[in-house]
């Protein structure tokens, strides 16, 4: 199925048929990718992704066979992106996009609706770093329209008890995400941290929690994206796997 792109727009193939409308204002990295692939959703998951963008991590779980997804964006220009992609992919069976601010979402829909939440948050507190230009950056990257705790209770709302909340964050905002899902009864379970090489630290965490959950926190080991050569990682060229063919084409 066609549909009209913009002058800034392109489409990412994310295997030899599931496609993906990108732009230069609202498009993924490698960290969404990372935490797709971390979250590791069942077939029968309902699931749920917060701050969208341009959808990356539900499409590439609908590449790979779920099919009860909501994506839920605050930027209209992301939403109007996701909507074509949907489109494009004859996949208006398999999503449900909200446009919405995840603070006002209908929480008494929603409410214990989801058995996984993702996010790749913004990584910056509102009043720490260079602000970006662009305003959908400034969205994207700080904490202008949630904070961790925003997330928290949203997903605390969203989650079915014992649900799976997944998200990524730079290191040095680790103890403060887990402080804060704690405080909602999101128990952290899982946590990986992805390295550039062996000889670098951190630059990314991944974490699990889980919605009254016990305590108790698995640390996986590191998740290294280059080999001391500097070649890719075979953990990573795997991660990438339907992806990076899907480029090639």
């Amino acid at each position: 199925m066609n549909v009209t792109l913009g002058e800034k727009e392109h489409i990412e193939f994310l295997d030899e048929k599931t496609r993906v409308i990108v732009s230069d204002e609202h498009t993924f990295g490698t960290d969404a990718i990372l935490l797709a692939s971390f979250s590791s959703p069942k077939k029968n998951d309902i699931i749920c992704d917060l701050g969208t963008g341009c959808g990356i991590i539900p499409f590439l779980f609908y590449r790979d066979g779920n099919r009860f997804l909501t994506a839920v964006e605050i930027q209209e220009n992301a939403c109007n992106q996701v909507e074509r992609s949907i489109e494009l992919n004859g996949a208006k069976d398999s999503f449900t996009l909200i446009h919405s601010d995840l603070r006002q979402l209908d929480f008494k829909l929603l409410n214990g609706k989801f058995s996984l939440v993702t996010m790749n948050p913004p990584y910056t507190k509102s009043n720490s770093g260079i602000k970006s230009e662009k305003e959908s950056e400034k969205i994207a990257r700080h904490e202008t329209m949630c904070s961790i705790s925003d997330i928290a209770l949203c997903a605390s709302k969203i989650l079915k008890f014992g649900g799976r909340l997944c998200l990524c964050g730079r290191p040095e905002r680790l103890f403060e995400t887990m402080k804060a899902l704690s405080e909602k009864k999101i128990e952290p379970k899982k946590l990986r941290t992805v390295h550039k090489n062996t000889k670098t630290a951190p630059w990314l965490f991944l974490l699990e929690a889980r919605l009254g959950g016990k305590s108790g926190l698995t640390v996986m080991p590191p998740l290294y994206i280059e080999n001391d050569d500097k070649s890719e990682s075979e953990e990573l060229l795997k991660i990438l796997g339907k992806y990076r063919e899907g480029t090639e084409k």
